[in-house]
């Protein structure tokens, strides 16, 4: 069946390329198309219409036609521009780093309906919440179960028996937890208090309503912190480019 020339999809915008003089390419993360990437036309002159509606960080409505190699985004109207994310620094830090992590975990054109729907309700909670360690920390361990990367949290990783109330290990390559027993064996693991197994196991099996009723210590953040972005930068291959700016942020006065 052949598609439709032109078309329309919900989208939240998660990168920005420069192309030629006033062209940008946009990549996109749409409910039901996945992500996929066009050019929006002149949208880098100041004159432009369509500009505002297509920053980072903006759930727009947009018409597009289909192209040659890219599809053209013909039009747009903005549906929630998320503005205290662009005002204030400490949250542009955290939503770059979520939608970076968005658009390193995913591949074009594969629809995702409920990353979609954690994507737009995490910039939402990070819009409405001063504190935004648990809503990253949620959003994390959401986003691997959702792209398949889940971590074991239950038994051990290795030797499969149930985990025990008390310090075990997390191990990157392994994809969850070890026993004491079998975290000899394994040097690149981070220890994981029984505190911390339980937060994750929390956030990992619970909606973000009831997560949220959850209360974090400032040490136990950082704990959490670590073993998650050190999971999640195992997966990649590679450091996450937001995260060091959200970390110099974080230093600053």
């Amino acid at each position: 069946m052949t598609k439709p020339r032109n078309y329309q999809t919900e989208a939240i915008i998660i990168k920005k390329t420069k192309l030629k003089e006033a062209d940008r390419i946009l990549t996109l993360y749409t409910p039901h198309l996945g992500k996929l990437q066009a050019v929006a036309k002149g949208v880098r002159r100041p004159r432009s219409k369509m500009a505002g509606h297509l920053e980072l960080l903006t759930h727009s409505q947009i018409s597009l036609a289909r192209g040659r190699n890219l599809d053209i985004i013909t039009g747009s109207q903005t549906i929630d521009s998320f503005l205290p994310l662009k005002t204030d620094l400490n949250l542009s830090s955290y939503a770059l780093y979520v939608i970076e992590l968005v658009n390193q975990f995913t591949v074009d054109d594969v629809e995702n309906y409920p990353l979609f729907q954690l994507l737009l309700e995490t910039l939402s909670h990070l819009c409405q919440q001063g504190d935004a360690e648990l809503p990253l920390r949620y959003f994390e361990l959401q986003l691997l179960n959702l792209t398949g990367y889940r971590p074991q949290l239950q038994k051990c990783v290795s030797c499969h028996s149930p985990l025990k109330a008390v310090t075990n290990s997390f191990c990157p390559h392994l994809g969850g937890v070890l026993c004491p027993g079998c975290a000899q064996h394994q040097p690149l693991s981070y220890p994981l208090s029984v505190n911390a197994l339980k937060v994750l196991r929390w956030l990992q099996n619970n909606d973000y309503t009831t997560a949220n009723r959850l209360k974090m210590d400032h040490q136990l953040s950082l704990k959490l912190e670590e073993i998650t972005r050190g999971y999640l930068s195992y997966l990649l291959e590679r450091e996450i480019k937001s995260a060091s700016w959200l970390d110099t942020i974080r230093q600053s006065p």
